[in-house]
């Protein structure tokens, strides 16, 4: 089925109506068949979201379609070849109204990670010894490497603006003080991935665009909690991952329409050179794109709007204040026990539902393995935000960390909860 038809689906398959405000999470749940799952006799409860949500039932039937009806390479005069490029422009478009940008601003990749290396060899080839990168403390490695690896290859310098731990937040007397006349690119993840810190993207912009340096967003954990703008954030650049908004393993990166135009990125010969394609590098992942595709339709299935971007308004709106009220539950109810830490922003502080903390003398993964016990799978370690656990100082370590998704309940926090306090 093409994306952009998923919504409708939704709304048959689920009995959805458009004229209600936003629906009932016990509906939610149903469209997603890993929550049937039992553990040791328990129903599991997922707080694993950070790490990556999981798949409503749409997606999966659309990467199915695809892969039954469609597949095929692109570009070639025969149906399932012209079938296939229609899902994929189909496919930029939805995603173009995800993060309000232009069909042709949009690259698909593997995932994050690869298509920030790669977005980073071709920015490179116009850096040069006296130039500079900043990134920041607060970051996932992903984006941190693929500029670090720039340092050797190319001689330039990579500067880190420093974090706080005691609130979770970015300094940023510090970040001003690491701009220069050198700074060539800013790195600025929107949300950490390991204390759900929401970073104000747009005053990071303004400020290196003020002296002239570009700006590189990693929304990969905001995504799937605040809807991006990218028009209003007036970025460069922005990657996310479908997997972490209830798609399948694939990568996006907007770029503006220019720098995608402009940048040398590496490429085959015969490959085509005009955007967005000239930045994907061989075959796609045609049934991951039109999942990612679903993925979003999916979301705008969940509240009414005018247009899609309008439902996707309507949704995260709701989403948020069901997450905030959530993960006020699990916070409140975390720090009434015993022995329990938190860290990250502080209450009243706008933040994604995700909550890191530690039990003293327990490591984080007998604390993982032992709620899974009676079913409620989370995360231990760090996340490859290394630097965020070494701040804290809980390296090796590292931190046991719950997310909220739309399909967390009540009663899965106050199952969570229980579960620690057992401990």
């Amino acid at each position: 089925m093409p994306p952009g038809l998923m919504s409708t689906t939704l709304q048959k398959q689920y009995g959805f109506s458009r004229t209600e405000m936003m629906i009932p999470v016990e509906e939610i749940r149903r469209c997603f068949p890993a929550l049937t799952r039992t553990h040791h006799g328990y129903p599991v409860a997922y707080f694993d979201g950070p790490g990556g949500t999981q798949v409503p039932r749409a997606v999966v039937e659309a990467m199915n379609d695809y892969l039954y009806h469609h597949n095929a390479n692109t570009h070639w005069a025969y149906p399932s070849s012209e079938e296939t490029d229609a899902i994929i422009d189909s496919a930029r478009n939805v995603l173009a109204d995800f993060l309000n940008a232009s069909p042709a601003e949009i690259v698909f990749g593997a995932n994050m990670s690869t298509l920030t290396f790669h977005l980073a060899r071709a920015l490179a080839r116009e850096y040069g010894p006296d130039d500079e990168i900043v990134v920041t403390e607060l970051d996932h490695h992903a984006n941190i490497a693929p500029w670090r690896t720039l340092e050797k290859e190319r001689g330039l310098k990579v500067r880190t603006v420093k974090m706080i731990p005691e609130m979770g937040e970015l300094d940023w007397d510090d970040f001003s003080r690491q701009l220069t006349r050198h700074t060539k690119l800013v790195a600025i993840g929107a949300a950490s991935n390991a204390i759900g810190t929401i970073n104000d993207v747009k005053r990071a912009g303004e400020m290196a665009h003020h002296i002239g340096a570009k700006v590189f967003v990693d929304a990969v954990h905001y995504a799937p909690h605040q809807l991006i703008d990218v028009r209003d954030w007036n970025c460069d650049f922005l990657a996310c991952s479908a997997y972490k908004f209830y798609g399948p393993h694939v990568g996006i990166v907007y770029g503006r329409h220019d720098l995608l135009e402009s940048l040398d990125f590496p490429k085959l010969i015969p490959a085509p050179d005009s955007v967005p394609e000239r930045a994907e590098t061989g075959t796609q992942n045609h049934e991951g794109i039109a999942g990612a595709a679903a993925a979003v339709d999916f979301l705008a299935s969940l509240a009414p709007g005018a247009t899609p971007r309008g439902s996707l308004h309507a949704a995260f709106r709701h989403l948020h204040e069901r997450g905030k009220a959530l993960i006020t539950q699990l916070r409140n109810g975390l720090r009434e026990i015993e022995r329990v830490r938190l860290y990250g922003p502080p209450p009243g502080t706008t933040r994604t539902p995700t909550i890191a903390f530690t039990m003293d003398n327990v490591p984080s993964i007998e604390v993982a393995r032992k709620l899974a016990e009676c079913g409620v799978f989370l995360s231990h370690g760090d996340f490859y935000a290394m630097t965020v656990v070494e701040r804290l100082g809980l390296a090796p370590d590292g931190l046991v960390r719950a997310g909220c998704a739309c399909y967390t309940t009540t009663e899965e926090v106050d199952r969570l909860l229980t579960g620690v306090r057992e401990l």
